[in-house]
């Protein structure tokens, strides 16, 4: 697909995603869907009302009407689309930087998407083929109350209040400005925790931290942690589908040691998970332990939901799934990545024994990653072609799924362009970060050459 990638579609907004490629988005969206309503929310970007217009605008002109539903997490939307059941459009970049924006659109059944209806709505958007309603039937626009409040009705009920309440728990919250800022203090607030927060006013400027929570941009929430003695850190990328944690001592868990835990909680035998190209050896074990099986996909939420609903249709059972960047899915709840409710099974789990003590088992290995930018599909193909040249003279399996990852048994490297930005990103793990430092930068070393030559 030239236009929709592992997660819609993004760019640099007024530059690369204007309102004008906006609003012929959703003239694609609204001619494949033939729907009589389709609803739009945002997160909390400076962009997006404008570009939530632009789609408002594009969809009403395929005659279309549009339920505005404002700020709203995407797995929000999700469960308004499935209950109204309507597809929707939700202007978000989740992650990434506060100078992009996004189109991210979700099907009458509250689920992402599948590849095939992405590649039907863009080659209706290439070819320019979209439906023109007569004046007299363009579509109506109307706001939309009550979505926030509906969503956290359905977290709490899917919830075991109980057993988080009874642990009298202190949790901090980084929603990051996001739009969990919106939903998850009053979530975690019902639950019975104690909440404390930082970064948690909803502003598409992103002052306090950029969007995606890392390592490197969560510092105030890990002082915070130790400050209130807190229990567990939470924080949210700035659609909120994701969560990432902070343990009782203010510690960085690895996102691939939280999806270990919260895994093997769910794993048993016979039983099937799902995850990406770049799955952890975290992961592998918990599915070997348990007598499960693993299935991989290519990197992104959309190749997974696919792969899940495949397995279902099956008979299998998949109770946990999703990617160690805090995007995890637990089916049996609905087919959506939800920062809020990982962060409550989570909190289920920390009820029991603190977070550190649930993640230690999984903190054998450690992850290094690094990006190398590319400014022309040239240079990008030159560093995919030099990753290949690498791969291919390590002595070790290769997989060539999404990328290149080279496994030697006890550590691996992948090399992959992002779906969403003009990077080649580089992942490696191993049980000493001394030697993930080294395979990851060997494969960076030759991506550089190969861009500068």
């Amino acid at each position: 697909m030239e236009v929709f990638g592992s997660s819609g579609t993004r760019g640099v907004a007024n530059e690369e995603l204007t309102p004008e490629f906006v609003l012929r988005v959703a003239k694609a969206a609204g001619t494949a869907w033939g729907a009589d309503r389709v609803a739009i929310a945002r997160d909390t970007r400076r962009t997006g009302r404008m570009l939530a217009d632009a789609a408002a605008s594009g969809l009403a002109s395929t005659g279309t009407d549009v339920d505005r539903l404002g700020v709203v997490p995407t797995p929000g939307v999700q469960v308004y689309a499935e209950r109204e059941g309507v597809p929707a459009v939700v202007v978000t970049a989740s992650h990434n930087p506060p100078q992009y924006n996004g189109i991210k659109l979700v099907g009458a059944d509250g689920v992402e998407l599948a590849v095939s209806t992405l590649e039907d709505i863009e080659g209706i958007l290439l070819a320019e083929s979209f439906t023109v309603a007569p004046w007299n039937q363009t579509g109506r626009v109307r706001e939309v109350e009550s979505v926030r409040r509906r969503y956290l009705e359905g977290l709490l009920e899917a919830t075991d209040r109980e057993r988080i309440a009874d642990a009298d728990l202190t949790v901090a919250l980084d929603p990051g400005h996001g739009a969990g800022s919106l939903t998850s203090p009053e979530f975690l607030r019902k639950l019975g925790c104690r909440v404390v927060t930082v970064n948690a006013q909803a502003d598409g400027a992103f002052p306090g931290r950029d969007p995606e929570p890392v390592p490197d941009t969560l510092a105030d929430l890990r002082r915070l942690v130790r400050a209130t003695d807190a229990d567990v850190g939470i924080a949210h990328d700035g659609d909120a589908d994701r969560a990432i944690f902070v343990d009782e001592r203010g510690g960085h868990v690895d996102g691939d040691a939280a999806l270990a835990a919260l895994a093997a909680a769910e794993l048993e035998a016979g039983a099937s998970t799902v995850s990406a190209v770049n799955v952890s050896q975290r992961l592998v074990d918990v599915v070997e332990e348990a007598g499960a099986d693993l299935e991989l996909t290519p990197i992104g939420s959309t190749n997974i939901i696919t792969r899940i609903r495949e397995l279902q249709e099956a008979g299998r059972t998949v109770p946990v799934a999703g990617e160690g960047n805090g995007g995890i899915f637990f089916p049996d709840y609905r087919l959506t990545r939800d920062g809020a409710y990982t962060a409550a099974r989570f909190l289920e789990l920390v009820a029991d024994r603190p977070a550190s003590e649930l993640v230690a088992p999984y903190d054998a290995y450690a992850n290094v990653r690094r990006n190398v930018g590319y400014g022309s599909t040239a240079e990008r193909d030159a560093m995919l072609d030099a990753a290949a040249n690498h791969a291919h003279d390590a002595d070790a399996d290769l997989n060539t799924r999404d990328g290149y990852r080279i496994d030697y048994g006890d550590a691996w490297v992948l090399a992959r362009p992002s779906g969403t930005e003009p990077l080649v990103r580089v992942s490696a793990e191993a049980r000493e970060r001394s030697r993930a430092e080294t395979l990851a930068g060997e494969m960076y070393e030759a991506l550089v050459e190969a861009k500068t030559t």
